[in-house]
């Protein structure tokens, strides 16, 4: 554990409850959080994660924006959900992106678990996505990611980080019933 660590993992879960709770504070948090991972990330050869946050500097400033002025009117963006054709299509474009990335790490980098860390990769690139365009299923995507992020975390013995995205799948399992309300009763009044 490092000091540097800490401070993430801090960061890390006061987003992802900001998130649950749709407060514009989850991004410039996130942002924070974000950042001090690419340093861990690079010092732990996990390139896929290092790479994946540099994007997730830039979508920090993306989901504020698109929170905040989304919406009709360029109002407050709502709750929204994919088509079942989406939503396939997105799983689709997580394991080709997995597949893909995984193959490159394996062949051109040292990455210690080239294929699981490419997995929760793309997938995350998606979930991201969908959750910067607030799409209620972005919270099934992240639940893929937490589950094998733990198990990649556990055997590179970054414990607090895997500690960190234990919490953060029960907080998915939350967020989903939470934004799943929110979403039920904005359709009941539109």
């Amino acid at each position: 554990m490092t000091v540097i660590e800490a401070i993430a993992v801090l960061f890390g879960l006061a987003c992802v409850w900001l998130i649950v709770k749709e407060s514009m504070w989850c991004w410039p948090t996130g942002l924070i959080q974000v950042s001090l991972y690419v340093y861990i990330f690079y010092d732990a050869k996990l390139y896929s994660d290092f790479g994946l946050h540099i994007f997730y500097v830039g979508m920090q400033f993306y989901g504020w924006y698109h929170w905040l002025h989304g919406g009709a009117n360029r109002s407050k963006a709502p709750i929204s959900k994919l088509s079942p054709m989406e939503t396939l299509t997105w799983a689709a474009a997580c394991l080709a992106g997995a597949s893909g990335w995984g193959w490159v790490m394996q062949r051109y980098t040292d990455a210690s678990v080239p294929y699981p860390d490419a997995f929760t990769t793309a997938t995350s690139v998606v979930a991201q996505l969908l959750l910067a365009r607030k799409k209620l299923e972005n919270w099934y995507f992240w639940i893929a990611v937490d589950v094998v992020a733990i198990a990649i975390y556990l055997h590179k013995e970054l414990y607090l980080t895997a500690g960190l995205y234990a919490v953060f799948l029960a907080l998915c399992i939350i967020g989903v019933r939470s934004w799943a309300n929110t979403y039920s009763k904005q359709t009941a009044t539109s």
